[in-house]
């Protein structure tokens, strides 16, 4: 078995909050008190996910009973799946002492039925979806000819977009770009979205996306200079599992309220599901909070109540901009839904997406 690395949580960030604690312990009955909470994610200690799992691990620390010392453990390897079949694989005793926070890069490749996958997240209970959103952004000229979000006076333009691969959360973009009609000729093989942004900034693209972070920090000020004009977002996910404006751009459109401007692209129908299902894994809902599928029902409704207290401090708001910014972190019946939505694609759906990356990208997945 490969070894963990791992990062123990502590100092001022571990402070109880006995009487969060207290509140969790009272309603659920059941104490971690003495244990050592398990926080695995399928990562390194670099990148998004890490920065995630550590924000929250603390907090946990804090309110679930008994203030458990938690622990996130890093197993990278082939883009998570690794992770994600070790997870599958020991499940332990479900006794709330095990917990394990994916991806969308976790979530793509059981989407297209990657050789590689042996987990089903049909067998695992979701306890946290924690949502991020992404902004569409065009060069100034191009942008000014569209009218109340119709894209279809650009379906004649030639764009250029800096991909890192059609398989990657780059799949979302560019189904995207297909429904609207748009001719966009990806350029495979960027090491990463801000390497995207540089190519537009050169004049090398002429789309681009960027996540909510990354266009707030690097983008806006593009747009202050009048060199790019954001033209729409990929959307939220409301309680219900309905696509709504993104919470940090209200007054941008979502790409749904685009799709249904555009002539041609339809918010219905076996392409539409595809992308709704990929947007959710890849946006939506990218990072889930897991419970062994064995878990009993008191341990999920200690954990569910353990993050609804985390979102309910005064503080919470403050300390989770930088990380989390202003997207649902849904618990119960939401974060199942939404991770419902997020894992379950029809035959025909995935043959959509499996023939579109062959057809146009001569990409085999399975």
């Amino acid at each position: 078995m490969a070894r963990f690395t791992s990062r123990l949580l502590g100092g001022a960030a571990m402070v109880a909050v006995l009487a969060v604690a207290g509140t969790a312990q009272a309603q659920s009955g059941q104490t971690l008190q003495g244990k050592t909470v398990e926080y695995v994610i399928p990562f390194s200690e670099s990148g998004g996910s890490a920065q995630w799992a550590n924000f929250y691990a603390p907090l946990l620390r804090q309110a679930l009973p008994g203030n458990p010392t938690t622990v996130v453990r890093y197993r990278p390897g082939a883009g998570s799946t690794e992770g994600a079949n070790w997870f599958q694989n020991n499940q332990g005793n479900g006794d709330g002492t095990l917990i394990f926070g994916d991806s969308g890069s976790t979530k793509f490749p059981y989407l297209l039925g990657d050789p590689r996958v042996r987990y089903q997240y049909r067998d695992w209970k979701p306890v946290l979806a924690s949502g991020t959103g992404g902004v569409v952004y065009l060069k100034p000229d191009l942008a000014e000819m569209v009218t109340d979000g119709d894209m279809s006076v650009l379906k004649d333009e030639p764009f250029l977009y800096g991909s890192q691969g059609a398989t990657t959360l780059d799949l979302v973009p560019l189904l995207a770009f297909k429904m609207l009609g748009l001719t966009v000729d990806p350029v495979f093989g960027v090491e990463g979205r801000g390497d995207g942004r540089l190519m537009f900034e050169r004049g090398e693209a002429t789309i681009d996306y960027q996540t909510s972070s990354a266009y707030l920090a690097n983008v806006v000020p593009l747009v202050e200079e009048g060199l790019a004009v954001p033209i729409f977002t990929w959307g939220a996910l409301d309680d219900d599992g309905n696509i709504v404006r993104d919470p940090t751009f209200p007054d941008l459109p979502s790409f749904k309220e685009v799709c249904e401007a555009t002539e041609g692209c339809e918010t219905s129908g076996t392409a539409w599901d595809a992308y709704k299902a990929f947007f959710i894994a890849g946006f939506a809902n990218q990072k889930t909070i897991f419970l062994p599928g064995n878990a009993p029902q008191e341990v999920v409704d200690m954990y569910t109540q353990a993050f609804e207290d985390i979102k309910a401090r005064d503080d919470f708001a403050e300390i989770s901009e930088e990380t989390l910014g202003v997207y649902p972190q849904q618990t119960g019946e939401a974060a199942i839904e939404a991770t419902r939505q997020a894992t379950d694609i029809s035959d025909e759906s995935k043959q959509f997406v499996l023939d579109w990356l062959q057809e146009d990208y001569g990409i085999t997945v399975q």
